[in-house]
This record gives C-alpha cells, sequence and structure tokens, in this order.
C-alpha cells in the first residue's frame, strides 16, 4: 500500500486520522513531546522546527502523501509566545509543502476556522481571512506561505473537534466532563458560536480530501452551537442532571488572545465531495456507550 506520513500522529486529530486510514494506507507518524504504540503505525520522534531532521524524515520515509496536523492549538499559549507560534505553526508547514513539492506528492494542511473573526459567519471558502489573534495570524500565514511554495497544497479549514482523545491527547469534551462529574461549575460562553465536528468524522473529511485534492475546503459539522447550549446537550445525552454550567460571555473572561463570536464553517463544498458528519447528539451519544477509551 502507499505510504501515508502523518506529523502530530499524538495529537488528537493526528490519533483519529491515522485509525481511518490503516486500512487504505501504510501510516508512518510522527511524534514529539509524548512518545505512544499506535498498532500498526509506525512513529518516529521528530523535532519539526529543524530542517534537516525533517528532510531527513522525508529522505528515509518516502511518503507517497502528508497530512500535516502536528501544531501549537493554543490560541492563549500563542499569545504569549508569538515567536514560537510563528515557527511551529507558519515555517514548518512551509518547509513540509516545499519538501511535498520536491517529491510531488499531495500535501494537505489542517488550518482553523480561527483565521476568520467571526464577525460575518457562515465562513465559506471564499471568504478572505481575518484573524483576530496570533494563532489565527500565524494559521493564516501558513496557508499563504504553503500555496506560494506547493500550489497544490491542499487546505482543510478544521473546526473545534471533540470525540475519543486517544492515548496521549485530548479534546476540550474530556476536562468539561471530568469538572461536571467532580461538581465543578463549569462557565460556559453564550456569545461564541462554533461548527464542531467528531474527531473521527473530522478523519474521515481529511482523508475525502486528500483523495479529491480540493486546493481549499471547510470540515465543520453540521450544527451551529455555543459553548453553552453545547455543555448542556453533553450533560443531557451522558445523563448529568446534577451538572453545573454556567452561562457566561467571552466579555466576562479575561484572556491573552481575543475569541471571535461566531466562525461557523460553510462546508457545503464538502458535502458535495462526500462528507457526511454525524449530528451532534449521535456522536456524543456514541461517546458515551463507547465510555472510555482503552487508549486514554
Amino acid at each position: 500500500m502507499k505510504k501515508l506520513l502523518i506529523t502530530g500522529a499524538s495529537g488528537f486529530l493526528g490519533w483519529n486520522i491515522s485509525q481511518i486510514a490503516k486500512p487504505d494506507w501504510t501510516v508512518l507518524g510522527t511524534y514529539f513531546i509524548h512518545p505512544l504504540t499506535i498498532p500498526h503505525v509506525t512513529l518516529e520522534k521528530v523535532d519539526l522546527t529543524l530542517y534537516e531532521d525533517l528532510k531527513r524524515l522525508f529522505h528515509d520515509v518516502k511518503p507517497n502523501a502528508v497530512i500535516h496536523t502536528a501544531a501549537m492549538t493554543d490560541p492563549n499559549f500563542c499569545q504569549q509566545n508569538r515567536s514560537l507560534s510563528h515557527n511551529i505553526n507558519t515555517q514548518v508547514p512551509i518547509n513540509i509543502a516545499g519538501l511535498c513539492s520536491d517529491l510531488g506528492i499531495p500535501c494537505l494542511f489542517t488550518s482553523s476556522d480561527l483565521v476568520f473573526d467571526g464577525l460575518h459567519p457562515p465562513y465559506s471558502e471564499d471568504h478572505e481571512p481575518s484573524p483576530i489573534c496570533f494563532y489565527g495570524e500565524h494559521k493564516a500565514m501558513a496557508e499563504v506561505g504553503m500555496k506560494d511554495r506547493y500550489p497544490s497544497t491542499v487546505i482543510c479549514r478544521m473546526p473545534l473537534m471533540f470525540g475519543d482523545p486517544g492515548p496521549v491527547a485530548t479534546s476540550f469534551i474530556q476536562p468539561m466532563l471530568h469538572a461536571i462529574q467532580s461538581g465543578k461549575t463549569l462557565h460556559l460562553f453564550t456569545d461564541e458560536f462554533r461548527t464542531p465536528v467528531s474527531g473521527r468524522d473530522a478523519a474521515k473529511g481529511l482523508l475525502i480530501a486528500l483523495d479529491k485534492l480540493p486546493g481549499m475546503i471547510h470540515l465543520g459539522g453540521p450544527e451551529k452551537i455555543s459553548r453553552y447550549e453545547f455543555g448542556r446537550l453533553m450533560s443531557e445525552t451522558f445523563g448529568l442532571s446534577n451538572a453545573r454550567l454556567n452561562p457566561c460571555r467571552q466579555e466576562d473572561v479575561k484572556m491573552p488572545a481575543l475569541r471571535p463570536p461566531d466562525v461557523s464553517l460553510d462546508s457545503s463544498k464538502a458535502r458535495v465531495l462526500g462528507f457526511n458528519p454525524r449530528s451532534l447528539k449521535e456522536e456524543i451519544e456514541a461517546l458515551r456507550v463507547a465510555g472510555p477509551s482503552e487508549n486514554s
């Protein structure tokens, strides 16, 4: 089978992609901080910021396609560590695009809905990026830089994701569940809207994009929802009747990075290609039935 290189295979999204891709690809993945074992996946520790190490990886692996998921994803941390964020979230992707160009192989980059300012939803692929934090800015810069280096690069803008966390990563839903089950009060925004999707459906969408090579595509979920309403839906589905959810507004919580109010994605282009994510209730119910991951 052809070889698929997944950077950041230890992360939430990278791990989910490896699960979905294994039947059709020989999967090779990278990690840096968190060592792990994924059955039937070859993993290698690589510091992607070291260009010579990155070149050696491509030379040794000789991949037939690359999905680049490795990133620094905490907007607040990125806001306080601008240079590091730029190196990891902008320069590394551009370097990877260049190496994919040298080999003439498909290169897929996972960008973010946070490249938008949240003032003109829903966002289609035709909307110009308008980031309001360094994380979104660096992702948007990576999009441009990768396309300049390798015009065939596929840009997939991803929404908020949740689901099975895998061996060493987590999604935003696990800390929420733990807090609720511990009797803590969750302060959740009523004025921040996203189009969440499960990690499993996100992985399926990325593999569709890798097959179809659409150039630019949005892989948002089917429903627009606030953080507060998501918390309510999750609590109801898990039967957590004693959940302490406090509705609040973005302005009530001061954070280093500004948060856009509504970055809902218009993913109709992806639907035409076959991307068909399940409803939030179906995905949360599946997570409840499955229980804690064997890998987590």
